[in-house]
């Protein structure tokens, strides 16, 4: 990775970027089937049902899950799996996570983030940089 690289450039997709979507997606990535029953992801995520309903309602409307719902053994079922615009958006957000990663490790530290970035402006806490 170039040290001066740009870190206000990446477009980390702020619909992954909540933490409960993230998990639903990293789960669906890491199963080794590629749909998971409603139950296995709300247990599975330790997610009570109304939350993981509205998540997945808006992974769905984003095109990145597909619900199907169904009769599974004469019982009610929701399937979940992850389509390929999932799968790419969910490629494109760990890459630009590792990009982060990489230029954390290479002593980067936040220097390439504009002054007026919501990253720059939160290292000045409420009374500006100086603590005044």
């Amino acid at each position: 990775m170039k040290a001066d690289t740009d870190l206000s450039t990446l477009g980390l997709d702020k619909l992954i970027h909540e933490r409960a979507r993230w998990m639903i997606l990293s789960y669906l990535a890491s199963s080794e089937s590629p749909e998971k029953g409603f139950t296995v992801l709300r247990d599975g995520l330790g997610s009570s049902a109304g939350n993981l309903s509205i998540q997945l309602k808006t992974l769905e409307e984003a095109g990145y899950i597909g619900i199907e719902k169904r009769y599974k053994d004469n019982k009610p079922y929701t399937g979940v799996r992850m389509t390929v615009k999932g799968e790419g958006a969910l490629d494109a957000y760990l890459a630009d996570l590792e990009v982060i990663v990489a230029s954390l490790k290479s002593g980067q530290r936040g220097g390439s983030f504009p002054a007026s970035s919501p990253i720059r402006e939160s290292e000045k806490g409420p009374k500006g940089p100086e603590g005044a």
